[in-house]
């Protein structure tokens, strides 16, 4: 039996291997060359297989000097594995093998094909293997033995001898200083691609102002470089906030932009003839009056998070330069200043995690979830900081944890880590204990002066110098970048998801030979464990089901990202998510109550969750109580919460403008923005603002969403519900009375205000500017009813638009399907199904005939010029809330039969991707 076996998103070569390892009696590795970042997978697999006393053999070349030395340094401490050397200069002969051999009881499981041992050949290359099964007395089993036995005795046995000599010849080649150069132009990333395409397309729409949000070394001063020379500036002002970046942007800028003088302004030069001028804050905030108002025909402003500080805004509001840029790794403010309104909202660029792994802007890493044998936290409260600290500061875990550390080592040849604690304390002790043990270690904290952090960062840094690790309590977590950073501790329990991915943020910086970024995470038995999970998967996450298929195929759809867990890790996590109700008030009150602790613990605004609304979703928390605003009267139950949601008119109109929430189209909400600050608006109006959302604009809808507003589409429920905030007269929108009385107060205002702009900047970042057609349908976005009557401008009452899982407009037909199997069905005998990635069976409305009305336009909608619209939904209710359906977008009828109802194969338009279909046909 064969089988091939490629890395997608719902497995790979490596979760092949390790399922064997796991399985078999005894192995053979035949391979041309191994990496480190390749054996550091393999190694808890391989250490199982000792323990078991399970023999492997592996043969290997030093063909072009490709194997690492570390690697075969690491395999040769398993006892149990026969390591040799392929002589390729001895034996004259290039070694281009790739097989895995696993002995069974009867048989032999063989893969062959492209895969060498490296950590992208295991998951992210193109690579073809082919997994035969074959009895022991098979003719290809003796065959592929024989050979590979004929090569194993032709080579080298890797001792001591021959790794001194190796690692000497191997360092000899890294350190050459002869390099093949064929060109050194500088191309842009995807990041950068995405950010010149809409900084430009935002221009074209009379915008002067744009914020990039992108990771940390994923090239935003490169990006700026580009864009000035796209927009052919004449005079440039790039603002830092810290001295020691200016020397390295202006080199970028010099590498991009040769036609142009670069200077510097700061206190110690002024070289103001150059045409570039790249300064400090500190330095223009002193002498910007110096300048002419025009000086500066783009602005440049790297750490724009910093944008709301009076020194910044001295400056900005100074000049009028006619186009101004911001750049950050992070949106937060901690003063409660909103800087997307900075920039007038417009992001050019929003680069999540999960988007920089997947286009190769950060370092690729290995992540190991750890069982925390030595603390028991199962009772541990884990607010209570000092408490944690007393548990984890005892030498059991230092112990621990080094034992963990040097098992799984790391890439390059110095370790140079941080480790993240609980507290100052926590930091303190563990620094001091690591320096008892001989590894020379500090600890940091806020209490340590600029100059002090710089001077440790350095030694750090230093390939030469004794310090390997960093202890730290926060100070880490944004704003402060260490390139070659290559092992990340994680030494707290996890109880933020924010917080987790911004400690992992700190050393996905790419870095030359830096291959990868180790992270061990030492997840206790504490109740919060599976918060690691949501931190992994952001925005992966679909349902509670998504998260256990994901945990269980090792995380494969994580591009560029290894990640395990040992078993006790996996089995303690996968019961928490399934005891875990994740709507309910306990929960989100966590949740939220981390974020604040996150923001210096100040009252979130709805604008403040958007940078990490893939870890942890305000709409979760209006779903709850109807309104941002009354969740956080629940959670905080302050007076000043408790006057504003008693006031019965302000909660109508925030529930109305929360309920639409995550807005699938930008018309209301632009209108509504507008209706803040003036009192009327026509059609005219309206398309100009909605000029800078959309690349098209369509009339009828602008008119469909004026009627939406004033409620014309409302039952008289919702009208019971809702504030009625417009007037639909004469073609135009009129703030209503009610409306005009709620914005005289301004911290109402400001409440509407906040979810408003919410809205915009979740929608431009799903969306962007295109245009889906009509309906207004984007493919894989998630759905309910009542949306799909908004989106295709459905003319009447939109709670009428629902039905058994079938709806129509014209010439629209929308099939909601269940996938999950009904219990009391009287058609159980037959489900909705997927047959295979792009054809799945749909039963009709029981009333469906196939030779007349709607049932005819079904079975044969091309002949009619009908498009059927596919919405999938795997579970109706999780943890008691109703679930969205996924769009997969258009679909054929190609087969029915049956009259009432009729039973169909409908083909997608669009075949289905792996991970997708896996969480639509994976039972768990």
């Amino acid at each position: 039996m064969n089988s091939l076996i490629t890395n997608n998103h719902t497995s790979n070569f490596y979760n092949h291997l390790i399922e064997q390892l796991s399985n078999c009696d005894s192995f053979i590795f035949n391979v041309a060359f191994i990496n480190y970042s390749g054996v550091q997978l393999l190694i808890d697999s391989l250490e199982k297989c000792k323990n078991k006393n399970i023999k492997g053999k592996i043969l290997t070349s030093t063909y072009l000097g490709f194997t690492q030395p570390k690697a075969l340094e690491k395999l040769k401490e398993f006892e149990n594995i026969e390591l040799k050397i392929f002589d390729c200069d001895e034996q004259k002969l290039g070694f281009h093998v790739k097989s895995y051999i696993f002995e069974y009881k009867d048989e032999y499981k063989i893969l062959l094909g492209s895969s060498n041992i490296t950590a992208s050949a295991f998951k992210t290359n193109i690579e073809w293997n082919i997994q035969t099964i074959n009895k022991k007395d098979d003719s290809f089993v003796k065959t592929v033995l024989n050979e590979f036995y004929i090569l194993w005795e032709k080579s080298i046995n890797v001792n001591k001898e021959f790794l001194e000599s190796y690692y000497f010849f191997y360092n000899e080649i890294k350190n050459s200083s002869k390099k093949f150069i064929f060109d050194n132009k500088i191309t842009t990333n995807y990041m950068q691609e995405k950010a010149l395409k809409n900084l430009e397309n935002l221009r074209s729409k009379g915008e002067n102002k744009a914020l990039v949000i992108a990771a940390t070394g994923s090239g935003k001063t490169y990006l700026s470089a580009f864009d000035v020379k796209q927009y052919n500036a004449n005079r440039v002002l790039f603002l830092v906030h810290r001295e020691n970046i200016l020397l390295s942007a202006k080199k970028s800028f010099e590498s991009v932009i040769k036609n142009k003088t670069m200077g510097l302004y700061t206190g110690n030069k002024k070289e103001l003839e150059a045409d570039y001028l790249f300064s400090t804050i500190q330095t223009m905030s002193l002498n910007y009056q110096e300048f002419n108002k025009n000086e500066f025909d783009y602005i440049i402003i790297d750490e724009a998070h910093h944008v709301s500080s009076p020194s910044y805004k001295k400056v900005i509001n100074h000049f009028r330069s006619k186009f101004l840029l911001g750049l950050t790794a992070t949106s937060n403010r901690t003063d409660g200043q909103n800087i997307y309104e900075v920039f007038d909202d417009n992001i050019a660029c929003d680069i999540r995690l999960n988007d920089a792994l997947k286009h190769n802007l950060v370092v690729p890493f290995h992540y190991f979830g750890i069982n925390d044998i030595s603390v028991d936290m199962q009772n541990l409260d884990l607010t209570k900081i000092d408490e944690i600290a007393r548990i984890l500061q005892v030498n059991r875990r230092v112990d621990f944890v080094i034992e963990k550390m040097n098992f799984y080592s790391y890439t390059g040849s110095k370790r140079k880590a941080l480790g993240f604690c609980v507290s100052k304390e926590h930091a303190k002790y563990m620094s001091e204990e690591f320096n008892k043990r001989g590894i020379d270690s500090i600890y940091l904290t806020s209490n340590d002066s600029v100059d002090k952090r710089e001077k440790v960062i350095k030694q750090l840094e230093d390939d030469k110098h004794s310090l390997e690790i960093i202890f730290s309590v926060d100070i880490f977590n944004e704003g402060v970048d260490i390139p070659s950073i290559n092992t990340v501790l994680m030494l707290r329990p996890t109880n933020s998801p924010v917080v987790f991915a911004q400690q992992l943020g700190r050393g996905l910086r790419r870095y030359k030979n830096k291959e990868f970024l180790t992270v061990l995470d030492f997840i206790g038995n504490h109740k919060k464990a599976y918060l690691v999970v949501l931190s992994l998967l952001g925005d992966k996450k679909i349902d509670k089901e998504s998260m256990k298929i994901s945990i269980l195929n090792n995380f494969a759809n994580i591009d560029n990202a290894f990640i395990s867990m040992d078993e006790i890790s996996k089995k303690r996590v996968l019961e928490q998510i399934n005891s875990e109700n994740f709507n309910a008030i306990k929960y989100l009150k966590e949740q939220y109550l981390e974020f604040k602790l996150f923001l210096g613990n100040k009252i979130p605004s709805m604008v403040d969750f958007f940078k990490y609304d893939e870890f942890i979703d305000p709409i979760d928390f209006i779903n709850h109580s109807k309104s941002y605003i009354e969740f956080l009267q629940k959670v905080e139950k302050s007076d000043k919460l408790n006057k504003i949601v008693f006031d019965e008119l302000f909660i109508k109109a925030i529930r109305f403008i929360d309920y639409m929430l995550p807005i699938k189209r930008v018309y209301e909400f632009v209108v509504l923005k507008e209706l803040l600050d003036k009192n009327s608006i026509d059609i005219k109006i309206a398309s100009n603002l909605l000029k800078k959302y959309l690349d098209e604009i369509n009339e009828n809808t602008i008119n469909h969403s004026f009627k939406y507003l004033s409620h014309e589409f409302f039952d008289s429920a919702q009208k019971k519900r809702y504030l009625k905030l417009v007037e639909f007269e004469n073609d135009k929108l009129i703030r209503s009375k009610e409306f005009e009385l709620l914005l005289e107060n301004s911290k109402y205002k400001k409440i509407l205000k906040d979810s408003i702009n919410y809205g915009l900047l979740h929608y431009e970042q799903k969306f962007s500017t295109k245009n889906y057609g009509m309906p207004f349908l984007k493919l894989y976005e998630k759905y309910n009813m009542l949306n799909i009557a908004q989106l295709c401008n459905f003319p009447k009452i939109h709670s009428s638009f629902r039905g058994s899982g079938f709806l129509k407009y014209e010439n629209d037909f929308f099939l909601f399907i269940n996938l999950e199997k009904k219990k009391f069905s009287k058609s159980s005998h037959y489900e909705n199904a997927f047959i295979s990635k792009d054809t799945f069976t749909y039963q009709s409305k029981p009333s469906m005939s196939s030779d007349k009305g709607d049932g005819q336009r079904l079975v044969e909608n091309k002949k009619y010029g009908v498009k059927l619209h596919i919405f999938v939904r795997k579970f109706a209710q999780v943890d008691k809330q109703t679930q969205a359906f996924i769009y997969l977008g258009l679909a054929n009828t190609i087969k029915y039969w049956d009259e009432k109802p009729i039973f169909t194969h409908l083909k997608l338009e669009k075949i289905l991707s792996d991970d997708l279909y896996e969480e639509f046909t994976k039972v768990i």
